[in-house]
């Protein structure tokens, strides 16, 4: 599902739940950082083009991607003030939420993608379809949405929590 919006509903719904362990905008972001590797590939399997969509390669990318935003990590601080959101990271932080978002979005491949090698040097991909479970592509795209949605409730709550911190502040400030 290359720069599809079915990746954001897992991530940022894990990102959402785990903010206080996760830099949210490095590990969303790693969901489309390893899906370079769909866009550059020619022809064949695009999921082994460099083997980025695997937990092996996918772990170099992702702390590459790590120290990368670590440099962009003032822009992330105006992005997430746009959004109404604190950010408070550091260096460990954004490596953890750069491997951990290539590994959802590889676990997520591999249930959809029948080429993708999760295990790569190990040829066979297990996750894609679960086995006896057969999830079925469109299950996966449900399951993606389903998670957007809880997303979205998440976003909602921590808006209404920081409008009402910002407006507590905010009278504090004009009573003194």
């Amino acid at each position: 599902m290359p720069y599809t919006p079915y990746h954001f509903g897992p991530s940022g719904f894990l990102a959402f739940v785990f903010r206080k362990r996760l830099d949210i905008p490095v590990f969303v972001l790693a969901n489309v950082i390893v899906d370079l590797e769909v866009l550059f590939a020619k022809g064949g399997f695009p999921h082994r083009y460099w083997h980025w969509h695997s937990l092996l390669v996918g772990t170099a990318v992702g702390i590459v991607w790590g120290l990368s935003a670590f440099l962009l990590r003032k822009a992330f601080k105006k992005i997430m003030r746009i959004f109404h959101m604190p950010y408070h990271t550091d260096l460990k932080k954004m490596l953890i939420s750069g491997i951990l978002g290539v590994w959802v979005h590889v676990f997520v491949d591999a249930i959809y993608h029948y080429d993708v090698q999760p295990f790569w040097p190990y040829a066979k991909n297990p996750l894609w379809r679960l086995g006896k479970v057969r999830l079925t592509q469109d299950n996966v795209k449900i399951a993606c949405i389903v998670f957007l949605v809880g997303t979205l409730l998440i976003y909602a709550s921590i808006l209404r929590t920081y409008t009402k911190k910002k407006k507590a502040d905010d009278t504090q400030q004009t009573e003194y």
